[in-house]
């Protein structure tokens, strides 16, 4: 074998360390918890589960709400990491105590299809998109929905992304059947400007500095775009997947980029070059999230027909590319939630 034929073979043979077995329906959220020690994962079958990283093993019973049976198909974890958002295809929308596995607040509104959710940066607030065609923001205290933004009326069909702003001044929306970004203002509701595409938006993330915006596009040419957001100007388009890019996170370093998409594959970017990391991480079925542990040396996936979720090594996978240094985080606290990604679900 020569030795191009060999580096082939060794950049194709990423393989998942963990896979993590339970669920009985397909895996359609996961996050990381602080400490780098477990997971959270919600799926179909309306359930929340709790997974030890180190054995892969679930750890206590699932999470249900009782007598709930519908599929719970988006979640986020707050920025304290002490609290689960989740959606449901029933419109629902829950919040889930991390330490107990149990719902403390429960909100309805939504006549569709939760498709995804999203965490005010400090935690007060959170934003629901849904099939209805709405966006709608919920007071995490009062545990009511936000006056004037009960709901924001999109004008998309479908709402796959919603996205805080950094500083929580603005919320991004983007779906389906009306191919644009809408950025919202985050007090008033009011529509502050349109970014006009030519397919749908399935996933957006904001970088920390708040100066771009980072979205996941479907249709017919599938890529990633990055847009400045002093001018609102399309700045960069990362290529390689070849269908829908269902999910993005951001790294909070804003130098690594974690995608998943319906080409069953999940995909890392170096920001800094705006280049792909590596091989793609194959799966056997569509990908639809993903999510980096808090230090971003490890990425879990999961997707649509597929009862697991897998785990990646990426510090090994930037290692063998000599791109080690895109995990350092200097002016990145501690406290902050470990990934600000979207995980739009249907």
């Amino acid at each position: 074998m020569s030795s191009t034929a060999a580096n082939v073979k060794k950049r194709s043979a990423v393989t998942p360390c963990k896979t993590i077995r339970g669920h009985t329906q397909a895996v359609r959220g996961v996050a990381h918890l602080p400490g780098r020690q477990r997971i959270i994962t919600c799926s179909h079958d309306s359930s929340l589960r709790l997974w030890d990283l180190k054995s892969g093993a679930q750890i206590g019973s699932e999470w249900r709400d009782e007598g709930d049976k519908a599929a719970i198909i988006a979640m986020s974890l707050s920025p304290n990491g002490k609290t689960i958002a989740s959606g449901s295809n029933d419109g629902t929308v829950r919040l889930w105590d991390v330490e107990t596995g149990k719902v403390v607040v429960k909100w309805k509104g939504h006549t569709s299809h939760v498709r995804s959710v999203c965490w005010s940066p400090n935690g007060g607030r959170v934003v629901s998109g849904s099939s209805d065609g709405t966006a709608r923001v919920w007071d995490v205290k009062s545990g009511e929905p936000v006056e004037g933004l009960d709901p924001i009326k999109t004008g998309h069909e479908h709402v796959y992304a919603v996205s805080y702003s950094p500083e929580a001044s603005m919320i991004a929306t983007g779906g389906y059947n009306e191919s644009v970004i809408k950025i919202w203002d985050a007090k008033m509701g009011e529509l502050l400007s349109t970014i006009k595409l030519d397919q749908s938006v399935w996933s957006l993330s904001w970088t920390s500095d708040e100066k771009k915006l980072i979205a996941g596009v479907g249709g017919f040419n599938d890529s990633i775009r990055i847009f400045d957001t002093a001018t609102w100007q399309q700045i960069a388009v990362l290529e390689g997947h070849t269908w829908a890019v269902y999910s993005i996170t951001l790294f909070p370093n804003d130098r690594l980029l974690a995608s998943a998409s319906w080409d069953k594959t999940a995909r890392l970017w170096n920001l800094d070059t705006n280049l792909q990391i590596g091989p793609p991480l194959q799966h056997k079925n569509d990908v639809t999230c993903a999510a980096f542990s808090a230090d971003g040396k490890l990425l879990s996936t999961a997707g649509r027909g597929d009862e697991n979720a897998y785990v990646w090594d990426i510090q090994a996978i930037l290692k063998i590319a000599g791109l080690e240094d895109l995990l350092s985080m200097p002016d990145v606290s501690a406290n902050l939630s470990p990934t600000r990604s979207l995980i739009p679900n249907g």
